[in-house]
Formats: structure tokens, C-alpha cells, sequence
């Protein structure tokens, strides 16, 4: 779902279309975060909910971390980030936001597994869980850290994991997506196109607005490799296809993700995406060959 904070040149009369673009064309699965907006993107989600009454619309929003720190370190504590009475305050205020009496899926905004010695945090989702303001609970896992969660997987806890995952970003098929399918824990892929970079749009003249994330994501540091990269896919690219459908079938190909969440904010995106579940699947000699594009990274200050 759209982030009012995290890309510039959005439209909030285009995204509205564009969200009910999405459930018109069988999209039923919508994530949000409070984050995004102070809880605007949050009422924009509420909304598409009150106004399509008879469709089950599943819907998934995070708790930011008290301390407003991204990404989490192994320093921090369940204090500082998601203490007992603070969790139960963020639950009730993006619900607030929502307009909705539940949500579908809480999730963390951060995590560290180190939280697991800490088990407050569980006990008061439990406890509103119970309540009936949520059904399931999920954890948000940093950039390049899918090692990062695996133990929360196996505490049996959580029902969702959301990892970065995309034909770059390859590494959670090591360890995190074998626990997720021994544990019956969803996974929900996110940053399918690599921040864009997996679209094919980018070049290394590509800039950004100061206020837009990609503008330090993108610095030249990570540019000119990215782009190299992406150019580095376009001999595997299926005829009548492009780069971005590529990239997407390669998450969607892989059995152990539940759903995926690209950025959509217009209705050409929405097409362009549900397009690419629409579509056969890649074939096996494809995707052994995307394998081979897997570029394992290190989170770094310009990565965050």
C-alpha cells in the first residue's frame, strides 16, 4: 500500500482510484504501516474497506518502534521499541485511523530475535489479540537481515514474517524460508522490484527529490551497481515482457511466499501488477537462471 513519507510525487486521488483498481481486479490482501503518513495510508485503507462492503478485504498494518529508529540494532530493547502499554496504545490509535473495529494482521515494524528473552511484548498481543482487535501477529524484518527472524519462526509466536525478497535480494531461501515452511508461518515478500531498480526504469543519471528515500538508497554507491545489474537481466527476459514482470513472476514462482506487496500508486501499477499474477508461471531452466543473479548484500548506513 502507498507510503505518503517514503516516495515523493504521490496523488492521493490517483492512489484511492488505484486501491480500488486493486480489489475490482481480485487484490485482497492490503498492508499498511502507521508510518506511513502518521496514519494517513492507514485511513485510506479504512476507507477502501467501508467502501466495498461486501468483499473480504485482509487487512495488515505496523506498529512503529517507540523509539522511531530504522532500522532496529542488537543494542536496542523490547523497552525502547515496543514496551507492553505502548503497543496497546499503537494498536488502538491505527485502529482509530482505520475507522475499523479489527485488523487482519498486526505486525512489528522492526525486529531483533534477541526480543524473544523479553516476552512482554507477546503477552499484550495475546491479551488484545483476545480482544478481538487482531487475528494475527507479524514481525517486519530489516534489509538484508533475513537471519533476523528465523528464531522468531520457530517460537511458534508469530504467524507472518515480511522479508525482503526479490531476484537481487535472494538470501531468505537459506534459512528463513525452510523455518517459515516447517512453522506454517506466511511470508509476505516485500520490495518485489528492489526499490525499482528490478523495473528497468532506472539509469545512472537517475535522481531523486531530497525528500524522496531512493534519493540516498540510490546514491552512487548503489546506483551504478543496480543498474548494472538490472541491465545484466534483460537477455532472460521472456518476448512480449519486460524486466518488471520478470521480477515479479520470480517472487510469486516461489511456493513458500503468501503473498507479495509491491508499491502501487496509480492504476497503470495496478495493472501492470495484477498482469504478472495473471500470467503463467516461469518456467523451471528460467528460474534457475534468475538464481544465479542473487547479489547478497550488507545492510549499510545508505541502505536503511
Amino acid at each position: 500500500m502507498w507510503g505518503a513519507v517514503a516516495w515523493s510525487g504521490g496523488d492521493q486521488t490517483e492512489v484511492g482510484a488505484a486501491l480500488q483498481q486493486a480489489v475490482d481486479l481480485g487484490c485482497n490482501f492490503f498492508d499498511t504501516a502507521y508510518a506511513y503518513g502518521a496514519g494517513a495510508s492507514e485511513a485510506l485503507l479504512g476507507d477502501l474497506v467501508r467502501a466495498n462492503p461486501t468483499r473480504k478485504l485482509y487487512t495488515a498494518t505496523k506498529i512503529a518502534p517507540k523509539s522511531r529508529r530504522w532500522p532496529s540494532r542488537r543494542e536496542d530493547t523490547v523497552e525502547e521499541s515496543y514496551p507492553p502499554d505502548y503497543i496497546e496504545a499503537a494498536v488502538r490509535r491505527s485502529l482509530k485511523h482505520a475507522g475499523l473495529p479489527r485488523f487482519d494482521l498486526i505486525q512489528f515494524h522492526t525486529w531483533e530475535d534477541a526480543w524473544l528473552s523479553d516476552l512482554r511484548w507477546f503477552d499484550r498481543l495475546v491479551q488484545l489479540r483476545k480482544e478481538g482487535l487482531f487475528e494475527g501477529i507479524g514481525i517486519s524484518i530489516n534489509r538484508w537481515e533475513p537471519w533476523n527472524g528465523v528464531e522468531a519462526v520457530r517460537s511458534g509466536f508469530i504467524d507472518a514474517v515480511q522479508v525482503i525478497y526479490n531476484v537481487f535480494d535472494q538470501n531468505p531461501i537459506d534459512q528463513l524460508f525452510p523455518m517459515c515452511e516447517a512453522h506454517d508461518v506466511a511470508v509476505i515478500a516485500r520490495v518485489p522490484f528492489d526499490e525499482g531498480a528490478l523495473t528497468g526504469s532506472l539509469t545512472r543519471e537517475t535522481r531523486f527529490p531530497s525528500d524522496d528515500w531512493r534519493s540516498g538508497y540510490f546514491g552512487p554507491e548503489n546506483l551504478n551497481a543496480s543498474v548494472a545489474r538490472a541491465e545484466a537481466l534483460r537477455p532472460l527476459i521472456p518476448a512480449g515482457s519486460d524486466l518488471a514482470n520478470l521480477a515479479m513472476r520470480f517472487v510469486l514462482a516461489n511456493s513458500t511466499v503468501a503473498t507479495t506487496i509491491p508499491g502501487m500508486r496509480s492504476r497503470s501499477h495496478v495493472q501492470k501488477n495484477i498482469a504478472c499474477s495473471d500470467a503463467p508461471p516461469l518456467n523451471e531452466f528460467l528460474l534457475r537462471q534468475l538464481a544465479e543473479h542473487r547479489w547478497d548484500r550488507n545492510p549499510s548506513p545508505w541502505s536503511q
